[in-house]
């Protein structure tokens, strides 16, 4: 439902605000994060694609999110930029390519 426009934010930098379902506390939550790729997580069990997120708002750290499709309530495309210096301290090998400079 979500995954073309979020491609888009990704190739356009464009941050979201996504609630979600979480596992952890079972209730929705709402985060405003950096669309960073999509595609099956490298470290989950289950191999389904799922949306990962940098969330800028988490209670504890700055953090990745990996949300299934069926955990997504809502995802809301802000004019808001974000520049992936902000946040990538990591060798990228991203599964959607990009134009992102050095962080391609």
């Amino acid at each position: 439902m979500f995954k073309d426009r979020f491609i888009t934010a990704i190739h356009e930098l464009i941050k979201v605000r996504v609630t979600f379902l979480s596992k952890e506390d079972g209730r929705n939550i709402t985060r405003f994060c950096a669309p960073m790729d999509y595609g099956p997580s490298r470290a989950a069990k289950n191999k389904d694609n799922r949306f990962h997120l940098w969330d800028f708002e988490s209670d504890t750290r700055n953090h990745v999110l990996s949300l299934l499709s069926e955990q997504i309530i809502n995802m809301q495309f802000t004019d808001e930029k974000f520049d992936p210096s902000e946040f990538i301290t990591w060798n990228t090998n991203w599964i959607i390519a990009r134009d992102w400079g050095r962080f391609s």
